[in-house]
């Protein structure tokens, strides 16, 4: 018989035992369920040692800023805001397949600073194992800037997380995956304030008409609105697709495509081989 998955409690006590020795903890926090989870774990093993930051640029969707604040809060872990400035780097504008290593590198640089000035602090990401098997640019930034993942160390999937999370009581225990703007954005296709801002436009347009889990995919002028699979049914109600087309059109895409299938978080990286 195979043994029980540990319990919330076990996973809780096992991530405040690898944190209780550290000299002190910078969090990148995006307010998410995995950050959410070290900084709360970091708060109670290291008190006032525990510092939560989250990187505002164009590429955070508008009311996440708010929300990574209410959840450090309940969390208990101090919050601080920083500038993101990934927009300024001519190789996350190209947009290549290692994006997200070019704004892993410009928020690493400035958590490593604060983790310097704070004494010889260690930066903490919400990395977790069920990201190890997709393509992610962002942990060889990490690791060129000595960023530790408790959440992996612990063997923590996403499951296990949330569980942790609604433990702790949480508002994050249950919210969807929010990654930023610019994985909108195909590869190959230059991100820009403008798209971003167009692209945060529309999916609020979209949250505001009551839909929940969504994408808006930016393909110039044509938007590309990716639905839940649980919501799709919505569609078949009269009015509500005219109304999908309205609002992102209300955003300044000229065409609407409505994907007929279920959305799929990381579906830009479908056509990537590691390497």
């Amino acid at each position: 018989m195979a043994p029980s998955p540990p319990s919330a409690q076990d996973d809780l006590a096992a991530l405040e035992a690898l944190l209780a020795g550290l000299p002190g903890a910078v969090v990148a926090f995006s307010g998410g369920v995995d950050s959410s989870v070290v900084s709360a774990a970091a708060a109670r093993a290291l008190g006032e040692r525990a510092l939560a930051v989250t990187a505002v640029s164009p590429a955070l969707a508008t009311g996440e800023l708010d929300a990574a604040a209410g959840v450090a809060a309940a969390a208990g872990v101090a919050h601080r805001v920083v500038t993101g400035t990934e927009l300024d780097r001519v190789a996350y504008r190209r947009n290549d397949r290692h994006r997200c290593y070019h704004c892993k590198t410009d928020l690493y640089e400035r958590l490593a600073a604060t983790a310097r000035a704070a004494g010889g602090w260690v930066v903490l990401s919400g990395a977790n194992v069920d990201d190890l098997g997709d393509w992610r640019p962002g942990l060889v930034a990490a690791a060129e800037h000595g960023v530790r993942h408790p959440l992996v160390e612990a063997g923590m999937g996403k499951a296990r997380i949330r569980a942790v999370a609604a433990l702790l009581g949480l508002p994050s225990a249950a919210k969807p995956a929010s990654p930023c703007l610019a994985s909108r954005v195909p590869y190959g296709t230059a991100v820009s304030a403008p798209v971003l801002a167009q692209v945060d436009r529309a999916e609020a347009a979209l949250h505001a008409l009551g839909w929940a889990v969504l994408r808006v995919r930016h393909h110039g002028d044509r938007g590309r609105v990716q639905i839940a699979g649980d919501e799709l049914g919505r569609l078949d109600a009269p009015g509500e697709r005219d109304a999908v087309v309205a609002a992102v059109r209300s955003a300044g895409y000229r065409e609407v495509e409505i994907d007929p299938h279920p959305f799929r978080s990381g579906s830009l990286n479908l056509e990537i081989t590691p390497a």
